[in-house]
């Protein structure tokens, strides 16, 4: 058995495992798995979906914010400004902790699935593909999505922060 071989199947595990009297037992966990595995698919379309909105918004308040700035953006009062920059940094706090919390879930998830997998012949995604993915500790050779999703909110509040401050200092 080769080494990735040897990450995928479970020696624990057999073809006698799947006799007359574990048949059933076996197939309720393969579909407990197979459940398990769409949540945490859906999980992550929900967490594309949330991003996208959040890009959306933080797109069109970007674009918004450069259409006003030659047409009379500076005469806007300090309050209103600082009204608007607090929103749209609550709005990137909620957009960060938004990825951290589905981050959080899809990880669990993760666990659960790899249990499962421990009752079943193969470890494809618990061992063998997130070992060769080196477990994402190295990010040139897998970085994981949510580490990247969490910098986008970060980077909008910077950038929202300087902005307001260029706008301020301009006066």
């Amino acid at each position: 058995m080769t080494d990735r071989q040897h990450l995928l199947w479970n020696p624990a595990v057999s073809p006698s495992d799947y006799a007359t009297a574990s048949e059933k037992y076996q197939g309720a966990i393969l579909e407990q798995y197979r459940l398990c595995v769409e949540m945490a698919d859906r999980v992550s379309s929900r967490r594309n979906l949330a991003n996208t909105f959040f890009l959306s918004v933080n797109t069109a308040v970007v674009a918004a914010v450069a259409a006003l700035a030659g047409h009379g953006l500076s005469a806007v009062s300090r309050w209103v400004l600082a009204a608007g920059l607090a929103i749209l940094l609550s709005q990137c706090a909620a957009w960060w902790a938004m990825v951290r919390s589905y981050r959080q879930l899809n990880a669990a998830k993760w666990q659960v699935i790899g249990l499962l997998e421990e009752r079943l012949p193969a470890f494809a995604y618990s061992r063998a593909e997130w070992v060769l993915l080196g477990e994402g500790r190295d990010w040139r050779r897998y970085l994981p999505l949510t580490h990247v999703e969490q910098w986008v909110p970060a980077i909008f509040a910077a950038s929202y922060v300087l902005g307001s401050a260029a706008l301020v200092w301009r006066r």
